[in-house]
C-alpha cells in the first residue's frame, strides 16, 4: 500500500513537470491558485451571512444594488486594462521590456486621468440626487446614503487605477499572485466586518468604511512592493508615458469596452432592476443564490485565469496544437462542473439553511434553478470567449455585444413590466441574451481552430 501511494505521487509529480514551459507554468499556477481560491471561496461564503447579520436583508440588498450602480463606472475604463493585457503579453513574449514599460506607464496615466475627475464629478452630481428613491430605500437617511455612495465610488475609482497590477500578473501568466492579493483583501474585509458586529450597531456607513478603506491600502502596498522588486523593469514612470500608444491599447481595448458595457447591462444592472421592480429583500434572494452557485464560477476561474494570456503567448508563437489540446482538457473540466452544479442544485435548500440560517432568507427553488442554468451557460461560453480574447478575435463578440443588451432590456420590459412575471424571468432574460456564449463563440472557435474557414470574419 505504501509503495502504491509513493508510486502514485511520483507519477503525479512527473506528469506535473511534463510538457512545454507554457504548460508547466500554467499547471503550477493552477496548483497554487487551487489552494488560494479554496480559501477565497470560504471567505466569500463566510462574508455573506455575517454581513446580513450585521445589517439586515433589506439593507444588504441596498448595499448590493449601490455597489452594482457604482460598478457601472467601469464604462469609463474603455477596455484599457484588457487592451493592456494583450499588448503586454505580446511584448513580454518577445522580451520587449521597453514597450512593456511604456504600455504599463501609459495605462496608469490614462486611468488616473479618467477616474479621478470622474469621482469629483460624481461627488458633485450625487449631492443633488434622491438616493432614497433611486435605491427604493425610504427607511434610510438620504445624507447617509450619499456619503456611502461617495465612499464606495471613491473606492472603485482608485481600485480601477491600482488594479492594473493584476493585469500585469495575468500577462506574466502568474494568476496565483493576483489571487493571493485578492484573498488578503477578502480576509481583511471579513475581519473588519466581524469586529463591526462586536463593536457597533448595523450601519451602511460603517459597512462602507469597513469594506472599502483597508482593501485599498493593501492594493496600494502590493503596487509599491511589486514594482520595487519583481517588476521594476516595467514599473510605471512619468517619462515613459506615451499617449500615442493609446490607440494601440484601445485598438482591441475599445472592442473589449463595448463587450464590457454589454456585460454590465446584462448582469450588473440586475440588482438595480430587482430593487425597483420588486423589493430590496429580493435583491438579497437573487444574490444569495448567485453567490451559492458562483462557487462554480470561482472554482472554474482557477483553471480559466491562466488560459487567456497562455493562448496569446501560444498564438504569437504559432503553437496551434497546444491551444487545441488545452481546450479539449477544459471541455472535460467544464463537464465535471456541470455535474457538480446539478448536485448543488439538488441539495440547495439544505445548503442555504446551513449557510445563512433557516430564518434569514428564503430562496425559492425556481430561482436557484435558473441561476444554476445562468452560471453553467456563462462557464461554457467563457471558455471559448477566453480563447478568442487571447487571439484578439473580437469582431463577432463586439457585434453581439451591440445586440445582446437590447434583447435583454426588451425581454426585461416584457417579462417584468408588461406581463408582471416573477423574479426568475429576469434571469431567463439574461440567459437568452447571452447568445454569443451559447452559440457564436463555440462556432467561432470551431471555425478558427478545428475547421479553419477562409472567411476573415472569424479571425478579426
Amino acid at each position: 500500500m505504501t509503495l502504491s501511494f509513493i508510486s502514485f505521487f511520483h507519477n503525479l509529480k512527473t506528469k506535473f513537470k511534463n510538457g512545454n514551459q507554457r504548460s508547466v507554468k500554467a499547471k503550477k499556477n493552477i496548483l497554487y491558485t487551487v489552494f488560494i481560491k479554496v480559501i477565497s471561496i470560504l471567505l466569500s461564503l463566510l462574508m455573506l451571512p455575517i454581513t446580513i447579520g450585521y445589517v439586515d436583508a433589506d439593507s444588504y440588498g441596498v448595499w448590493l444594488t449601490l455597489s452594482s450602480i457604482v460598478g457601472w463606472a467601469s464604462f469609463f475604463n474603455f477596455g484599457l486594462n484588457n487592451g493592456l493585457r494583450n499588448k503586454l503579453t505580446e511584448s513580454l513574449a518577445i522580451n520587449d521590456l521597453k514597450s512593456a514599460q511604456i504600455y504599463v506607464s501609459t495605462t496608469y496615466a490614462l486611468l488616473t486621468l479618467i477616474f479621478i475627475p470622474l469621482f469629483i464629478l460624481f461627488g458633485v452630481i450625487g449631492y443633488f440626487l434622491d438616493w432614497n428613491r433611486i435605491l427604493n430605500s425610504p427607511d434610510n437617511n438620504n445624507n447617509e446614503l450619499y456619503f456611502v455612495t461617495i465612499i464606495v465610488f471613491g473606492y472603485f475609482s482608485i481600485r480601477f487605477i491600482l488594479s492594473t497590477i493584476n493585469i500585469i500578473l495575468l500577462s506574466k501568466q502568474m494568476p496565483a499572485g493576483e489571487s493571493a492579493r485578492a484573498v488578503i483583501e477578502q480576509f481583511s474585509a471579513l475581519l473588519i466586518i466581524f469586529i463591526l458586529t462586536k463593536t457597533t450597531c448595523g450601519s451602511l456607513l460603517n459597512l462602507a468604511l469597513g469594506l472599502c478603506i483597508v482593501p485599498l491600502f493593501i492594493l496600494f502596498y502590493f503596487n509599491i512592493a511589486l514594482f520595487r522588486s519583481k517588476y521594476k523593469d516595467i514599473r510605471p514612470k512619468i517619462n515613459k508615458i506615451d499617449f500615442t500608444k493609446t490607440s494601440d491599447l484601445l485598438g482591441t481595448g475599445f472592442k473589449f469596452f463595448i463587450i464590457q458595457i454589454a456585460s454590465i447591462i446584462q448582469f450588473q444592472s440586475i440588482s438595480f432592476i430587482i430593487i425597483n421592480a420588486f423589493t430590496p429583500a429580493d435583491v438579497t434572494i437573487y444574490n444569495v443564490a448567485f453567490k451559492y452557485f458562483g462557487v462554480l464560477t470561482m472554482a472554474f476561474g482557477i483553471f480559466m485565469t491562466p488560459l487567456w494570456s497562455a493562448v496569446t503567448d501560444a498564438y504569437v508563437k504559432n503553437d496551434i496544437i497546444w491551444i487545441k489540446n488545452i481546450v479539449k482538457r477544459y471541455q472535460q473540466i467544464s463537464l465535471l462542473f456541470i455535474l457538480l452544479g446539478i448536485v448543488m442544485l439538488i441539495i440547495s435548500p439544505f445548503a442555504y439553511d446551513l449557510w445563512i440560517g433557516k430564518d434569514a432568507v428564503k430562496i425559492p427553488f425556481v430561482v436557484s434553478f435558473w441561476v444554476f442554468v445562468s452560471i453553467i451557460v456563462s462557464l461554457n461560453g467563457g471558455l471559448y470567449c477566453g480563447v478568442l480574447n487571447g487571439i484578439s478575435a473580437l469582431k463577432l463578440q463586439f457585434y453581439s455585444s451591440l445586440i445582446s443588451p437590447i434583447i435583454f432590456l426588451v425581454l426585461v420590459y416584457l417579462f417584468i413590466y408588461v406581463w408582471h412575471l416573477n423574479l426568475q424571468f429576469l434571469i431567463v432574460a439574461s440567459i437568452i441574451s447571452n447568445f454569443n456564449g451559447i452559440v457564436i463563440a463555440p462556432l467561432q472557435y470551431y471555425k478558427v481552430f478545428i475547421k479553419p474557414s477562409k472567411s476573415k470574419i472569424w479571425l478579426s
